[in-house]
This record gives structure tokens, sequence and C-alpha cells, in this order.
């Protein structure tokens, strides 16, 4: 039971005005959008973990899997239907190994532990009778859903090459489920095919030319099933780690108009063991590495055009659930928040983090479904940011991140400030970039509304507390598990922006003026 602050500390404030502050002069290009995400840019997944699932001596994912959360939870629920729309990927590393318990799939046997099998797993089912009550679950709380389809099923693993599997994919047991699916009215955006099985794949993979012969099958079962073009899921693929040439041999032979989104995985942090987490969520020179994966998959994109552009279907910075850690505390947004920003530039469409609750990477706790510090910075996201990116310049420190979209309520802008600094703030101020000619100095710009600011902090100044403070107010779930108030503060135009050491701000100004956010 969280003891529940009225306000942040004081001594938070103290600290906060101790640290050295240097000025800094934003400039936000706002003539032209430089990249565009989907409306419902900010994702999360469900995993199909059991409870036995266990790495570095522990077993985090207690009764969070796809198969045995309780769905009745209010906490889990209005964690939910806070987004209103929340976009959920049901999905992850065991996918490939469950089969649907429809048509001529007669037992349904549960997952267990298994050395010889798929991550250490036997065959896991998905009974008609869980689906329904998860649609029964999606459907009261406003779900977007993406659903992961097993790609390994019909396929044999081969005798002369470890982890490779071939033969064609069989559609039959997705055939039936869909049909089953349809049957009942449930609404399902898109379907991905495949988990971590591209490239080098993570322990197991398919040939890139097989994948791609596969997913025109499937594409061609979605286009027979779903005859109305209005309701007809998208395509999405392949779900796995960006590596140019097998995407690129994917994309060449599944050709265009199949594949509809071009999904990778992101887990840039490495282990979640690592002991060197923290330096390198603090050292913008280790994020910015990301970039070139970013870039290599927008210009495949650029290449082949597939009609959704590329999504992050997957990110939980370190891999095997998480750091336990760090993952659920204030320091983890750093990455987190610093990492959509930065796919969004690069044209990403989707970002889904690993994952809604389960491991030491839930946006939630998985045994008392409070929400941990990240829920709240995806949510601000959500709310505050829109679909239209701006470049954005500066000068200064490296340790301070700036991302700017149009504001997702219109008009004006909202930037996302991230400092990873320990010891500095910035006083912020902006300056609009005057378009179309370089040598002209830029308009610096005066507001004349009130800002609207909400600035996020650790609850004790402590970046590995599990608490986080919204303008110096602890964000603690309501006696009756709703999420609570995140208003904004108002602060005068005229004066800098303010953003504290190791603090996240969100910034909307109303009356700056943008072209492309018209």
């Amino acid at each position: 039971m969280y003891f529940k602050f009225t306000f942040c500390p004081i001594i938070l404030l103290l600290w906060a005005s101790l640290s050295f502050a240097q000025n800094v002069n934003v400039v936000i290009h706002g003539a032209a959008s430089i990249a565009k995400t989907d409306d419902n840019f900010v994702c999360v997944t469900l995993d199909w973990w059991p409870a036995e699932k266990c790495d570095y001596n522990q077993c985090p994912w207690g009764k969070a899997g796809i198969l045995n959360l309780d769905l009745r939870y209010g906490a889990l629920i209005n964690a939910i239907k806070a987004f209103n729309p929340l976009r959920i990927k049901v999905g992850g590393s065991l996918q490939d190994n469950v089969v649907y318990k429809v048509g001529e799939v007669s037992s349904c046997p549960n997952f267990m532990k298994r050395e010889d099998g798929l991550f250490g797993f036997s065959q896991g089912c998905l009974s008609m009778e869980r689906w329904d009550q998860l649609n029964r679950f999606f459907n009261h709380t406003g779900v977007k859903l993406t659903f992961g389809l097993n790609a390994l099923f019909g396929r044999n693993e081969s005798q002369t090459e470890k982890g490779l599997w071939i033969g064609d994919w069989q559609p039959q047991n997705t055939r039936d489920f869909m049909q089953y699916t349809i049957s009942k009215g449930y609404k399902v955006d898109s379907y991905e095919f495949g988990n971590q099985l591209s490239g080098s794949g993570m322990g197991e993979k398919v040939d890139a030319k097989q994948y791609g012969k596969d997913v025109i099958v499937l594409k061609n079962l979605v286009k027979e099933l779903y005859a109305h073009p209005e309701t007809q899921p998208k395509v999405l693929g392949p779900g796995g780690f960006y590596e140019e040439k097998w995407f690129n041999t994917f994309l060449e032979v599944s050709g265009q108009g199949i594949v509809d989104g071009l999904t990778h995985h992101i887990y840039n942090l490495g282990p979640g063991d690592d002991p060197n987490m923290m330096n390198k969520i603090l050292d913008p020179s280790y994020l910015n590495q990301v970039s070139q994966t970013y870039k290599g998959v927008s210009d495949v994109v650029n290449k082949f055009r597939p009609q959704l552009g590329a999504w992050v279907s997957e990110s939980g910075g370190a891999l095997n659930g998480g750091s336990k850690d760090v993952s659920r505390t204030f320091a983890d947004g750093f990455w987190y928040l610093d990492q959509m920003g930065m796919a969004s530039t690069y044209d990403q469409k989707v970002f889904c983090r690993q994952a809604l609750i389960g491991g030491n990477y839930g946006l939630l706790n998985a045994t008392t479904f409070v929400p941990n510090p990240d829920y709240y910075g995806a949510l601000l996201w959500h709310r505050l940011m829109g679909s239209t990116v701006l470049a954005v310049t500066k000068e200064s420190d490296p340790s301070l991140r700036v991302y700017a979209h149009c504001a997702k309520k219109k008009p004006g802008v909202s930037l996302i400030f991230i400092n990873l600094s320990k010891d500095r703030s910035f006083n912020i101020t902006l300056s609009n970039a005057k378009p179309g000619d370089a040598g002209k100095p830029n308009y610096e710009f005066v507001g004349k509304q009130n800002r609207e600011e909400y600035h996020l902090r650790a609850l004790t100044g402590d970046t590995k507390d599990d608490i986080v403070c919204l303008n110096d107010v602890p964000m603690v779930q309501t006696d009756s598990e709703d999420i609570p108030a995140m208003d904004p503060k108002l602060v005068d135009a005229s004066t800098p922006i303010s953003i504290a050491a190791q603090s996240i701000a969100y910034v909307t100004i109303r009356d700056f003026e943008a072209p492309a956010c018209v």
C-alpha cells in the first residue's frame, strides 16, 4: 500500500533550485512536417508468458499472461480506458507455439516447461472461451486490437540447420480462428504474422523468401474472409529484429499491396541484468545509436512503400523481462519517451511497449495493477502529442532531448523535453524558424497565452523511485482505482520554460504559429 503524499516533498524543489541552469534556445521548424505517426501511436502489448517464465533467477510474470490475467480488476480496466482508445498488440515470443482450439483442433494444452520446446515451453492453446472473455474485455475498455498469429504452424524444423523452420505455412487453423472471430463480430484492427522469426531470429527463424510467400497466403485469406474493405484487418509483418538483407528479400517476394505495415522490434538496452543499465539510459550518445536501425527501416519503407509505413511492434528496452532495478522506475522514462520521440521523427507510425502488464517492464505492476511511472508518461504522450511531427534544432548540452509535434487538440504545438543531466537544469526560450531562407535569423517566439506545462519528476528525487510526481503532485490511483487527474500548470508565456535536472516535461503552446499544424 503506497503512502499517498498530497505533494512531492519540498526537498525536490530545493534540489532543483541548486542545480546549475543553462540557457538554451530551441528552434521549432513549423512550416512543414517531417513525419506523420498514427493517431494511436502509443501501443502496448499483452504477452503469452506463463507464470513459470523466469530470467536472472526471478519469475516476474506471475498471472499477467494472456491466458491467466484476471480481466475483472477495476484498476486494469480504468488504466486502459484512460487512453480512449488504447492500441494493444496480443503477441510475444510464444505466439508461434499457440494453436487455436477451433475447427479441427480438439485438444487444448497449457504451456509447460520443456527444455527442447520453443523458448523452453511446450505448445500452448487459446480456447475460444478465453478468446470470448478477451474480446468482451477489449470491447468494454475500447481497445484497438492487433493480434499476432502463429507463423510456424505446419512447418518442420530443419534437420541440417538448428533453429531454421522449413516448409509452407499451413493456414487452416488461422482460417478457422478468423471465421470464428468474424462470426462473433469481434473487431481486429490488424493481424501481425509471426514473432522474431526474421533474419537470425531469436532461437527460431524462417527464410525471407519463404516468409514472403507465406504472407501472401495470409493476405489472400484476410481478403477472402473479410469481404468488405472498410472492415478488413491490416496485415503486418515480419515482427522481428531488423536485418537489411532479410527485410529487402521479404518485401521483394511479397510484393506491393501485401504487407500493410512493416513491423520490427527494438531492445536497444541489451540484457535485463546488465549492471550498466542506468549509464546507458542516461548516455545521449548511447541512446542515439539506435537511430541507425530507424533509418534502415525507414529506407526500406521508402523503397517498397507499404501502405502504413513502419511500426515498432515491440520494444521493452531491456531483454528477457526487463531490468528489475530500472524498468519499473522513473529512470526508465528517459529511455522510453526518448525512443518514442526518436521513432516518430523517423516516420514510425506506431510504438508498442512491451508490456502493458507482466515482467519488469510492464506499465502496470503485475500483482497490484498500480501504474508504474512510464504509464503516466505514455498517457500524456497519447493525450498531448499529435500525429504531425515537426523538426527541432538547438545548440546545447546533448543531455537535453527535445521533440515537437502539432498538438493533438488544436491549435498549437506540443513539445517534450527530457533532461538526462544529473546536475544541470535548462531555461528554454523558443524561436520559430523562418521558412525558405536559412540566411535570415529565426523569429523569437513571444507568446501571449499561458503555456500548459506538465512536469514529471521522481517522488524523492531518486530516479529509481517507482512513484512519479506531475507538477509536484504524486500520481497514485484514487480510492476507486481511477487514474488521477493530470492537469497542466498554466505558466506565463513571457517566462522561459524551466526544465529541472533529471526531469521530463510536456509543454503545449496554443498560440505558436506553425503552418504545418493548421
